[in-house]
């Protein structure tokens, strides 16, 4: 299912993005917006994968709307405007629907966004299948593979000071201030590094734990000058082996 939202300032516009996604069974309409400021503050605390969108608006126009947000999200601009079309592809943008368009176009646009959401998933069962079989393989290895920039490379464990979720991707944060993206969710790469020297410490980092160096409410203090958060929901677990350390 595509978690989506539809922003446009024109109620008729609005009503009939609307029935279009409620009429679609591969789609889950989250919720109508009729500014970009309002799905601003819905954004902050709901996953979506596609955003329907309108470009000129009052307070924020769309393509503004676009640049502020996490590039992870899908977005299918829906105008009267032609002319903006080449700037609204600059943004990644999956597809530019003029209005008025009909169900059909609008099928063609999403069955794209579809097609796309379907191959991250399985991308994600393949890798999770990968971490679980790097997991049984042992806890004591020494180094961990992972793909980035086209290319498989291999990782010392010991060098990774913490990883930290990017939407669909992970950076492992690598001794000397480098880093290494890779299309990998944290929770998989969770269950491929040891569980003895590596702990999930927020929803968005793990870290090493052989590279703390101090904390205190609310952030973990790394050997290496920096720090991350520590989440209130992993913090009881986070003592236990700090305490042990």
């Amino acid at each position: 299912m595509v978690r989506c939202i539809a922003i446009d300032d024109e109620p008729l516009a609005l009503r009939q993005i609307k029935s279009y996604i409620e009429r679609t069974e591969q789609l889950e309409l989250v919720a109508v917006c009729r500014s970009a400021l309002e799905a601003q503050e819905i954004l902050k605390t709901t996953s979506v994968d596609l955003i329907f969108v309108d470009i000129n608006m009052p307070d924020m126009n769309g393509l503004d709307f676009v640049r502020s947000i996490d590039t992870k999200n899908h977005i299918v601009f829906t105008t009267a405007y032609g002319e903006f079309a080449l700037e609204g592809f600059k943004l990644n943008a999956i597809d530019y629907l003029l209005k008025p368009f009909s169900y059909e176009e609008f099928m063609k646009a999403t069955q794209k966004v579809i097609s796309l959401v379907d191959l991250v998933e399985r991308c994600h069962a393949a890798e999770s299948a990968i971490a679980q079989n790097e997991a049984e393989k042992g806890a004591d290895k020494e180094v961990i593979s992972v793909k980035a920039d086209y290319k498989t490379q291999l990782v010392k464990v010991a060098d990774i000071v913490y990883l930290e979720s990017a939407g669909e991707y992970v950076r492992l944060h690598i001794e000397g201030s480098s880093t290494i993206t890779t299309l990998f969710r944290l929770k998989n790469m969770e269950t491929t590094l040891p569980a003895e020297s590596f702990l999930r410490v927020h929803r968005s980092y793990i870290v090493n734990l052989k590279r703390i160096a101090s904390y205190t409410k609310g952030r973990i203090f790394l050997d290496n000058g920096e720090y991350i958060p520590l989440g209130e929901n992993y913090k009881e677990r986070f003592l236990e082996h700090f305490n042990k350390l």
